[in-house]
């Protein structure tokens, strides 16, 4: 049985085989990998993958934070970056898109294990129902203009 359905998102062709091969040794499905940012926006609805890994720097119409914040408008999928980029101004960029994770190359088998069920725990968390009733409202529950 599989542990998840991941599209792997990396224009590096043998970076990803290798990423493809070691999620598979873990027990997950590949749905796909895609090349660009927009190959994985217009394949997400038709795949509706449980996770997106999307490496941030890629050629195309959109890098992968802009295709994130675009997958993440159609529908609610966890996405992890990967990335070689620790920059402040990348990580700023990829905050705003609000991913379940962030992991920096190289990364070992273990490392993408940990990020993988860490983002897929805390999609399954907020998508329970129970679950966000019973959590204590914050800040951002409130609607400013109501108050």
């Amino acid at each position: 049985m599989s542990k998840g359905r991941i599209m792997v998102v990396e224009d590096e062709y043998i970076l990803a085989q290798g990423i493809i091969t070691q999620l598979e040794a873990l027990g997950y499905e590949i749905t796909s990998h895609r090349t660009s940012g927009e190959q994985a926006v217009q394949a997400v609805e038709k795949e509706l993958p449980d996770l997106v890994l999307m490496d941030i720097v890629m050629p195309g119409l959109y890098d992968g934070i802009e295709a994130a914040e675009k997958i993440r408008k159609k529908i609610s999928i966890p996405i992890v970056f990967l990335t070689a980029y620790s920059d402040d101004e990348t990580l700023e960029r990829a905050k705003a898109a609000e991913p379940f994770g962030y992991l920096l190359k190289p990364f070992t088998e273990r490392e993408l294990y940990i990020g993988i069920e860490m983002a897929l725990h805390k999609d399954k968390a907020e998508k329970d129902p129970i679950r966000s009733w019973n959590r204590a409202p914050s800040v951002e529950d409130f609607d400013p203009d109501l108050l």
